[in-house]
């Protein structure tokens, strides 16, 4: 059975300016959102194709046929959708008598003339769209952020009997566990009032959550060391009173996360020696009395930024949209990779998809964003020495410090070694450990003597070009020195 369909729309990104008609009969609709604020083209990248009898995600308008499809440059009346389905409604109204119209043909007849006819309307009309052309390019112009929307009239919720959906039983409000302070009487029901209600200065457990995590951060185990249970199914602190006594602090001054890393780093617990005997390590081996200072391998945020911190390549711009680091091209083939800074951006910025981090993330142990993770297991695996010897982004932050040293030091094979042990390690070399640098670096440059492609190849690795005020052979042995270095434990770890 055929249907004539019909949609009317005044312009005015407004529900109440929309119409749906079907075989010239007004139907009656239930607005559920009225926001619009986007042109319908510009809505996702990719899916801007106009189809009919479809959609995004759905099986589409399933054995059905649409024929004869007409598109109009303004807004039709009710009588103009009426002809168009019978071929009669408004050459019957226009050709009847004045006094022999029902008051509603009439006021359709009116509708019909102010959108089709009048000419004052028509110029009323013509300006009404430059101002809301305007207003949409401003609109559009404007980046956009996803945020949530208290409702109007918020939904009902109910105990489900047996966890069913269809078998509600006793309806159930907002409210905060009884054990806690009181939910404040002047503060609506709503997550601003949750919000204000969780840094509320009697509320126990924001502050003390978020110096736990901080701590956790710093020392690889928070003093509670299930963070994501601070309940009775979790462990208890170990040192009660001094998670008090920071939560405390850290509130009282205002919040201030910077001062509170400060404090700790600062700390004699956190500045000692990772090294102890093997008899105190025996004793704690989990550290929970904090007689060593912490000692684990740097998460794969930090491991990248801090490579490219200390080659000179990382860029500390604040803000902006996310970028594609060499890695991505791996992982979201195709995929064009961004050029120039957006390459030496923090990881903080790194493009993922929710269910797939970068691959170099998810070899230093990232964790996916499908499910909220208090805590990210750290692991040693060759693969990660794999990531850290070839990676692009690792080789090319090799490359760009192996040049600054050997412009700053010449052929001083010594001072090199110090140098690049030092800023990678934060300590020099022993006697024995330079040695093995030096026999390394003296390796690697007469194999690169006798391999002049091979030299070329490693220092073409990256967008960054290598530095040709400098031999080819010298440049690449120090790349192999400077990229060996940033493989060893102590580069990659905290300690």
């Amino acid at each position: 059975k055929w249907h004539h369909v019909a949609v009317t729309y005044d312009g005015s990104s407004k529900a109440a300016g929309l119409k749906i008609f079907v075989n010239a009969e007004d139907e009656s609709t239930h607005t559920l959102h009225d926001s619009l604020t986007r042109q319908i083209n510009q809505w996702s990248a990719g899916h801007r194709a106009f189809a009919i009898g479809s959609r995004f995600r759905d099986r589409g308008f399933k054995d059905g046929v649409v024929d004869e499809l007409r598109g109009y440059d303004r807004r039709l009346s009710t009588l103009e959708v009426q002809q168009l389905a019978d071929g009669k409604s408004l050459k019957k109204a226009l050709a009847t008598d004045v006094d022999e119209l029902s008051p509603d043909v009439l006021a359709r007849l009116r509708e019909y003339y102010f959108l089709s006819v009048d000419t004052a309307m028509k110029a009323k009309r013509a300006d009404l769209r430059l101002a809301r052309a305007g207003w949409n390019e401003v609109m559009d112009k404007t980046p956009a952020v996803s945020i949530m929307r208290e409702q109007a009239q918020p939904r009902k919720a109910y105990l489900l009997e047996r966890g069913s959906y269809e078998d509600r039983g006793e309806e159930v409000f907002a409210d905060t566990p009884d054990f806690l302070p009181p939910f404040p009487a002047d503060q609506p029901r709503t997550r601003l009032g949750l919000a204000k209600w969780l840094l509320a200065p009697e509320h126990p457990l924001t502050a003390r959550v978020v110096v736990n995590r901080y701590w956790q951060l710093l020392f690889g185990q928070g003093i509670v060391r299930t963070p994501e249970d601070f309940g009775f199914q979790g462990q208890a602190p170990t040192h009660a009173e001094l998670l008090d006594w920071l939560a405390l602090d850290f509130r009282k001054n205002g919040w201030d996360v910077r001062r509170l890393i400060k404090q700790i780093a600062l700390s004699s617990t956190y500045r000692q020696s990772s090294v102890v005997a093997a008899e105190v390590r025996n004793k704690d081996p989990e550290n929970k009395r904090y007689a060593r200072g912490p000692s684990q391998r740097l998460s794969a945020e930090m491991v990248r930024d801090n490579v490219l911190a200390i080659s000179g390549l990382l860029v500390n711009k604040v803000g902006g949209p996310p970028v594609k680091p060499y890695d991505l091209a791996l992982a979201y083939t195709p995929l064009k990779v961004d050029s120039g800074g957006k390459l030496y951006r923090r990881s903080l910025y790194t493009f993922w998809k929710r269910t797939s981090p970068a691959p170099v993330m998810i070899t230093m142990n990232a964790n996916k964003r499908e499910v909220c993770r208090m805590r990210r297991e750290i692991t040693a695996s060759p693969l990660q020495a794999l990531v850290l010897l070839n990676g692009p982004q690792f080789v090319e932050a090799s490359k760009v410090l192996a040049a600054k040293l050997v412009k700053k030091y010449q052929q001083d094979e010594k001072a090199i070694a110090n140098e690049a042990f030092r800023l990678l390690t934060s300590r020099l070399p022993t006697d024995a450990e330079l040695e093995v640098l030096q026999l390394l670096h003296g390796e690697q440059l007469e194999h690169f003597a006798d391999h002049g492609d091979a030299a070329k190849k490693l220092l073409a690795v990256g967008e960054t070009p290598a530095d040709e005020t400098i031999a080819a052979d010298r440049l690449a042995a120090t790349t192999v020195l400077v990229n060996t270095i940033m493989n060893l434990d102590e580069a990659v770890r905290n300690k």
